[in-house]
């Protein structure tokens, strides 16, 4: 006789203090009923409702002492790796590689079903192999993320590892604390007089946090056998587009546009003392950063929240509908203001964990 006793998986969450971690672990509060380990380095900056239910443990720790929850570790059913460092070249290399394969070498082989690992499309080729001037010419942040997945293949876990590679990463909100993108987006507005003018080769893809967790619940519901990465975005998108839509948003014409040819870019850089590093300058050049097969919700039979660029910045808070077709050009507020409580922290290395 089969036994009617339920035990809820132990899903273990590296930087859920994170953009993509709220959306993550907020799925996870609402859509499951597993137990969910929450590691964090600074619990106050964990936005979501912690009493919703039961079965949610906070873990104040950092990356860098994994070795004391071994115990822990071996019990875990899912791993969702998100934590990271972004500065500071010791700590990205530490965090970012080293204490991130040394968690998953404490995962028990016998209980872990997936470790969910979150990269970077910036370290891939169009055709989603490896890009070897991620590895030479990244920031430390790029080349900790490339260096990484490198090493993938030696852990005992390395067939049940699903890495996920986003996009451009829109997200955040009065609750949840800004990717890099959305809180870049009112520096953009104040050059878009500029801008506008303009026509830029280049192309990229975008995906919105939500739907990236919507994407992990699905494969933590539905681990993909044989693992497999999945870049994640929605369909490419060129430069013009983009500014044509931010454009729409803020009801400003565009009356004519000029080539921003390499050599008048080289002109804008040296007059306005551009600090370029050597991968700003590859990027420079690349201007494509487009991918085979990306994913997005619906790739799942699932509905994509934000399909589209317009659909994004509406829910970035920064602009406000007035109607379906139109925004106001000036009603937009800008939550990394100094009355936000989205910033960033400053005086150390920026981590999302």
């Amino acid at each position: 006789m089969f036994s009617s006793y339920y035990k809820p998986k132990r899903i273990l969450v590296t930087g859920a203090s994170g953009c993509i971690g709220h959306y993550v672990v907020e799925t996870l509060i609402q859509e499951t009923d597993y137990e969910l380990f929450l590691l964090v380095r600074d619990p106050e900056k964990l936005r979501v409702d912690l009493e919703a239910r039961s079965g949610i443990e906070i873990i104040k720790a950092d990356m860098r002492d994994i070795d004391r929850y071994k115990d822990l570790l071996a019990t875990i059913d899912i791993a969702i790796l998100a934590a990271t460092a972004w500065g500071g070249s010791q700590e990205v290399f530490d965090v970012n590689v080293l204490k991130t394969l040394r968690l998953i070498e404490l995962l028990d082989p016998e209980v872990c079903e997936q470790v969910i690992y979150f990269s970077t499309a910036s370290i891939l080729d169009r055709n989603n192999e490896l890009l070897r001037e991620a590895g030479q010419l990244g920031t430390d942040y790029i080349r900790s993320k490339f260096d990484c997945i490198r090493r993938f293949s030696r852990l005992p876990l390395a067939s049940r590892i699903t890495t996920l590679y986003p996009t451009l990463v829109f997200g955040g909100d009065e609750q949840k604390p800004l990717s890099h993108l959305t809180a870049g987006v009112p520096q953009v507005l104040k050059w878009i007089n500029l801008i506008r003018f303009f026509k830029a080769e280049g192309s990229f893809h975008f995906i919105h946090a939500r739907d990236i967790a919507k994407i992990v619940l699905h494969l933590v519901e539905n681990p993909p056998e044989p693992s497999r990465p999945f870049v994640l975005g929605n369909a490419a998108m060129t430069v013009d587009q983009a500014v044509e839509e931010i454009c729409a948003a803020v009801n400003k014409s565009i009356v004519f546009r000029i080539p921003l040819t390499p050599l008048l870019a080289d002109i804008f850089i040296t007059l306005f003392r551009i600090q370029m590093s050597s991968w700003d300058e590859y990027c420079l050049k690349q201007r494509h950063f487009t991918y085979t097969d990306p994913v997005t919700p619906a790739t799942f039979g699932m509905t994509t929240e934000y399909p589209t660029l317009r659909d994004t910045l509406k829910a970035s808070g920064y602009f406000k509908v007035e109607s379906p077709y139109s925004m106001s050009a000036n009603s937009f507020e800008d939550p990394t203001s100094e009355s936000s409580q989205n910033e960033p922290g400053t005086g150390e290395a920026e981590r999302d964990f």
